[in-house]
């Protein structure tokens, strides 16, 4: 039974290269046999500054749009973040995205597609990745960094290169391992 994989694009601005940079890698990752994929898009999400009350561990939410972005982050066995670097860091939405919630990312791995000047983004996956293990994620080392980004769009789209893919698709047989190796620490506790 395959995996079930989100696969998030972290940026929200208007002139974005996440969307494009996103529908490329989620062609190729819907066709990996390992997983049940899904695009997840946190501009459509929308989800306001963290306004919860209770604290997320507690998973005691009161709007109606934590209720359902824990139910799109529960539904998961495993994600694939694609981001910008922004400052060194992680966007602003993904912070967000990561703080809303804590029980329901327990457990899964986490994996990248970064794109950026030229660092290709490391630098927030960096710190992304220290933000995923406080969660109790596993973040795989294995990722796609995507330097000088911008060379590779063309009227909106963007064609990666085979060492992209060939990052990609080493990224996604790891990435299945892990979701494997954690599915029992996943499976619901029996009282």
């Amino acid at each position: 039974m395959p995996s079930k994989l989100h696969v998030i694009i972290a940026s929200t601005r208007p002139s974005r290269a996440g969307l494009p940079i996103a529908k490329w890698a989620f062609e190729h990752i819907a066709r990996h046999p390992a997983f049940e994929s899904r695009l997840v898009d946190l501009k459509e999400v929308n989800l306001p500054f963290l306004d919860e009350p209770a604290h997320p561990r507690l998973a005691k939410y009161e709007h109606q749009h934590t209720k359902d972005w824990s139910a799109t982050i529960d539904a998961a066995d495993a994600f694939v973040v694609v981001t910008p670097e922004y400052n060194t860091g992680m966007p602003a939405p993904l912070v967000n995205a990561l703080d809303y919630l804590h029980q329901e990312w327990a457990y899964k791995p986490i994996a990248f597609v970064s794109y950026g000047g030229v660092s290709g983004g490391t630098r927030c996956v960096q710190t992304a990745r220290l933000k995923a293990m406080t969660l109790r994620m596993a973040p795989i080392p294995d990722g796609v960094p995507i330097p000088f980004f911008s060379s590779h769009l063309k009227d909106g789209i963007f064609t990666g290169t085979d060492s992209h893919l060939k990052a990609l698709d080493a990224m996604l047989n790891e990435l299945a391992r892990w979701a494997s190796a954690l599915a029992p620490l996943r499976a619901p506790r029996q009282s």
